[in-house]
């Protein structure tokens, strides 16, 4: 009964929050003015007010109340911020115009400005643990049907599954083309029936939402549902068949009145984070750089470092540098090594790599189980060739044989960036891996999937590899 409860009155739950909120900016306020010691006078009195009925009308423009089940908690935190900032830009302009910006004291606004926002998402995430706690408990569920169980409805019900805190359960499938439960495979969920069954379904079953994963062409059935089933209390959402075409990185983008997807989304962030990062460990490292150097010069003849042709974006190749882990004729080494050893010869075939690679040095061997061979690719990233996290550097003999002999698809998908330092490939096998087709598939997955806090990740784990050594040789 209480769960019917709070599932009935969520709009009055979400606008006592939103009353909340306002109240929480503005008593913040008195807290700070007191803790600083200052008169309380008819000044902040007037602020207090402009700063309730701004926060009020600015948070429900920003749409701060809307359902958040399944959305990541940084979502929520920067619609925060676009309403706060929207307050505070009002405030600056209200001091501007009337010219009364000393009757308040600047410390406590600044301090005001600043930590508001957190504050606010404070109260929200506390919000959002109890709720999601109440949900744990099988309560305040909403119930959802998949409309297509092919692999985009399953996908859809995965996810649902990996997700229970967003309290959404999904009650079954519509599909036309599947006749019994047995063809949804790991999903323990029923077919409920046909796709034109959806609207006598939803009249005597209470449903909170529609997924319609239709592929695109099924836009026959999709316009039906819309058409017959928004009338009948459930939220209806179209989840789009995208994936069919790799546009994991697409953007939707409005031109004119006209929606359009944009295949080329803006990354300049990873150019301005290659840089200032690649800025920071060069200039960290460069005395222990200096001793590697000196080890290497120490232990064997021969340069400093190895240059090795790779290629970079569009296909054009470059010179990768590493620091030298080999004897100076390692080359020519190789060919007498794989002409009298067929096994070392397959191996190299496979991998492009040895194990047990006697052309190492002891210097070198100790540089490549820690990774610090890499370390002049920074200079790599800093002249624009690299990135700090991309796909695995390859020869172009590797490009022809495996990414063109994957399909045209992975070898487009390659050159379509820069390759990196580290990668997926880096932290998850390294240079443990059963076939070369692994190491393609998890160059296309992290071209289609990258992102700035993936990357992050991707070099914390790094770090954590080249502690351990496990599967670098």
């Amino acid at each position: 009964m209480l769960s019917w409860n709070l599932r009935e009155q969520s709009s009055l739950v979400y606008k006592i929050l939103h009353l909340i909120d306002c109240l929480v900016v503005t008593l913040f306020l008195v807290v700070l003015v007191r803790l600083y010691g200052i008169e309380w006078n008819p000044y902040y009195t007037r602020l207090a007010i402009i700063s309730f009925v701004l926060c009020f009308v600015s948070f429900d423009y920003f749409q701060l109340y809307r359902s958040w089940r399944g959305w990541k908690y940084y979502k929520e935190f920067f619609v925060i911020i676009k309403g706060w900032g929207t307050v505070v830009g009002v405030l600056l302009f209200y001091f501007f115009v009337f010219k009364i910006s000393w009757a308040y004291s600047r410390a406590v606004f600044l301090i005001w400005s600043i930590s508001t926002p957190l504050l606010l998402f404070c109260c929200h995430l506390g919000v959002r643990k109890l709720l999601r706690y109440y949900r744990s408990q099988g309560k305040n569920i909403r119930h959802a049907v998949i409309v297509g169980a092919g692999d985009l409805g399953t996908k859809m019900a995965r996810q649902m599954e990996e997700i229970p805190w967003a309290g959404i359960e999904v009650v079954g499938f519509f599909d036309d083309k599947l006749e019994t439960k047995e063809n949804l495979g790991e999903i323990d969920k029923p077919l409920i029936g046909r796709i034109n069954e959806v609207r006598d379904y939803l009249k005597v079953n209470d449903i909170d939402y529609v997924y319609v994963a239709l592929p695109m062409r099924a836009e026959r059935k999709i316009f039906r549902i819309l058409r017959e089933c928004r009338d009948l209390g459930a939220q209806i959402y179209l989840v789009p068949d995208l994936y069919i075409f790799g546009l994991h990185h697409a953007e939707i983008q409005s031109l004119g009145e006209m929606l359009v997807l944009n295949f080329n989304p803006d990354s300049s962030w990873k150019r301005t984070f290659d840089v200032i990062f690649s800025s920071f460990i060069l200039a960290l490292t460069a005395p222990f750089m200096l001793l590697i150097m000196l080890l290497i010069k120490l232990d064997s003849r021969g340069p400093l470092f190895y240059r090795h042709r790779r290629i970079m974006a569009t296909g054009r190749e470059f010179e990768c540098l590493k620091f030298r882990t080999m004897v100076i004729d390692a080359d020519r080494q190789l060919d007498k090594l794989l002409e009298e050893n067929p096994e070392l010869a397959e191996e190299w075939k496979k991998n492009y790599k040895l194990k047990d690679d006697p052309r190492i040095t002891r210097v070198g061997r100790f540089l490549r189980r820690t990774s610090l061979d890499e370390f002049p690719q920074f200079i790599n990233v800093l002249k624009g060739e690299m990135s700090v996290v991309g796909a695995r550097p390859i020869v172009g003999k590797e490009l022809e044989d495996y990414y063109k002999g994957n399909g045209e698809q992975s070898a487009g998908l390659y050159v379509s960036m820069k390759p990196g330092i580290t990668g997926p490939w880096q932290v998850m096998k390294r240079n443990d891996m059963d076939n070369y087709q692994e190491r393609v598939e998890l160059d296309d997955w992290y071209v289609l999937n990258y992102s700035l806090r993936y990357d992050i990740k991707i070099i914390c784990k790094t770090i954590r590899c080249m502690f351990s050594g496990k599967g670098a040789y």
